[in-house]
């Protein structure tokens, strides 16, 4: 397998390095990288970062260039996650509607759905959420039971969701709910794009152990869609919910382009802390686990970049996406648990009392939800059995 990179991809790499140099906030590649942390300041500085993107014309590289993409080719995008984590450029407030609910609109969505958010989601004006899980309905989809009842054009929707990403900041929700009642769970299912700000609408931010609230409770109490709202046919959204985790397992390179770059940190930070008068490096044990990690962590790369290979003479994403992701998740909280653990009995201290920076502590809390969000671990080994091993399905299933 060929590594490199042709000329042309190193002088998009190059024209998007001098991009950010020039456009990433006062401060940024210094190291003044610390965001808001009051919500409507946050909110505010990450929907600037996004108009400056779509400004410079990199908010959305892989869209068609008549919604306001570059139409870049997979390895182009593949630069464009190694630059963006190179600089840690500050996070997306609208992934969600950018890399899953306007590709989604562009492939099942309405002429008038198009024309009414796709260029707001490019923008940046409106912010989006996924009202997918709920309290009963995890891994489970087809359990929802958050219902949509027909009146006249409206559908009044009542019901729970939880674990929203980006709920208390969003004005819309790609919803999932159920319009009827059928012998197939998966039928009776149908996607509504909700306005957000309406008053049948409560969110309650979900506060995590790490003391951040990225995720919320959502309360729909005779919330309102319209018919213009629904994605695809009526009782039949369990197809576009399919076809949006498509796009969602996309971003797994930039989640193991940032992996490397904290193995590289964490390599640092043995240097640093001293056991026995010397640096933690040098310690067999502590060298023999780092090897462990690495050999898995490059083991993993490498397989992405087969099943990247694949996904360029197929033409589209397969299951091995399932792969990747399990891999990537399981290793990231492996590695922050042994940072934590080699610092010892202060590896529980926090925020101005850690040993070190304390964004190793923040980290390693935050780790734990990746085995979660986007499949969780359970549900990707089945996956894997069942569709790239070729293993019988569960027959309880």
């Amino acid at each position: 397998m060929d590594f490199s990179f042709t000329k042309k991809e190193e002088e998009f790499r190059l024209e998007l390095r001098t991009w950010l140099e020039n456009n990433l906030p006062a401060g940024w590649l210094e190291g003044n990288r610390k965001l808001p942390e009051e919500v409507d300041e946050y909110s505010d500085f990450l929907r600037k970062w996004q108009n400056t993107l779509y400004e410079g014309g990199w908010a959305a590289i892989a869209w068609p260039k008549k919604y306001g993409g570059r139409d870049a080719t997979l390895m182009e995008e593949i630069v464009y996650q190694q630059e963006m984590v190179r600089v840690k450029a500050p996070p997306l407030v609208n992934y969600i509607g950018l890399h899953m609910v306007a590709p989604t609109l562009m492939q099942i969505g309405t002429e008038e759905q198009k024309e009414q958010y796709i260029n707001k989601i490019l923008t940046g004006e409106e912010v989006w959420s996924q009202g997918y899980s709920e309290p009963n309905a995890g891994s489970d989809l087809s359990a929802i039971q958050t219902s949509a009842v027909k009146s006249g054009d409206r559908w009044i929707i009542n019901g729970q969701k939880v674990w929203t990403s980006f709920g208390h900041l969003a004005d819309r929700c790609f919803l999932l709910v159920r319009t009827s009642h059928q012998e197939k769970k998966h039928k009776g299912i149908t996607v509504f794009l909700l306005d957000m700000n309406q008053p049948g609408v409560e969110t309650k931010p979900i506060v995590q152990m790490d003391g951040e609230q990225e995720f919320n409770e959502v309360y729909l109490t005779d919330a309102v869609a319209y018919d213009t709202d629904m994605v695809g046919e009526l009782d039949e959204g369990w197809r576009v919910m399919i076809a949006l985790l498509m796009h969602e397992r996309t971003g797994i390179g930039a989640q193991l382009f940032t992996l490397e770059q904290q193995f590289d940190e964490l390599v640092a930070l043995t240097k640093e802390l001293r056991l026995n008068g010397q640096p933690m490096l040098k310690d067999p044990f502590i060298r023999q686990k780092m090897v462990s990690i690495y050999i898995r962590f490059r083991g993993s790369l490498l397989n992405y970049y087969r099943h990247l290979t694949k996904t360029l003479k197929d033409g589209q994403p397969g299951a091995e996406g399932s792969m990747d992701k399990l891999m990537v998740s399981e290793l990231t909280k492996e590695l922050f648990g042994f940072a934590m653990s080699i610092q010892g009995h202060q590896g529980v201290l926090w925020k101005e009392d850690a040993l070190v920076n304390s964004s190793w502590q923040e980290k390693f809390l935050q780790s734990f939800g990746m085995t979660i969000g986007g499949g969780t671990s359970e549900v990707l080994r089945n996956t894997i059995g069942e569709r790239i091993l070729g293993l019988p399905k569960d027959l309880g299933r």
